[in-house]
C-alpha cells in the first residue's frame, strides 16, 4: 500500500477511501458534534489547513474546509493533529491540551462529551482500531 504525507492531497484522498470502506460498519455515534479544525505547522500548502469534523449524520465524517455552524473550532500544531489522528495517540493529545498547545473555541462541553464516549463498546472499538491501523498504513 502507497504512503503518503500526511495531510497531504493524496493522504486525504487514501483517507477520505478508508472512512468510505468502513460507512455503516459500526454503531452510531450518539454524540453529535461539529467541529471545524485549524491545523498550524503544515509542512506543505497552506497554514493553517482548514478541515472538519462532523458527527450529526451518526458516523464520523472527517475532511476539508469548514462547516457553516460548527458547535467548536479546535486549533492544534500538525504534530498534534497526526497524533491524534493516525497514531490514535490520546495520551499526546491530551498532554497537548494541557500545555495549551490545542486551542478550543466554542461548546467545549460537547467535545468533552465525544471524547468520554469515544471507546463505545467492543464493536466500536475493533472497527476504530481497525480503520486506525489503514490510515497508518497510508502514512508516511
Amino acid at each position: 500500500m502507497a504512503q503518503y504525507p500526511f495531510l497531504s492531497d493524496e493522504w486525504v484522498a487514501a483517507a477520505r477511501g478508508v472512512y468510505d470502506a468502513h460507512r455503516g460498519e459500526g454503531p452510531p455515534v450518539t454524540m453529535s458534534l461539529k467541529a471545524n479544525l485549524n491545523i498550524t505547522e503544515v509542512p506543505f500548502g497552506e497554514s493553517p489547513l482548514k478541515a472538519h469534523l462532523d458527527t450529526s449524520s451518526g458516523e464520523l465524517t472527517l475532511d476539508l474546509g469548514h462547516l457553516e455552524a460548527a458547535d467548536v473550532t479546535l486549533t492544534m500544531g500538525y504534530d498534534t493533529a497526526k497524533a491524534q489522528i493516525v497514531n490514535q495517540d490520546q495520551a499526546a493529545v491530551m498532554q497537548a491540551f494541557m500545555g495549551g498547545k490545542i486551542k478550543i473555541e466554542g461548546d467545549m462541553s460537547k467535545v468533552m462529551g465525544l471524547a468520554a464516549g469515544a471507546a463505545g463498546g467492543p464493536e466500536a472499538q475493533a472497527l476504530a482500531k481497525k480503520i486506525a491501523e489503514e490510515i497508518q498504513a497510508i502514512t508516511e
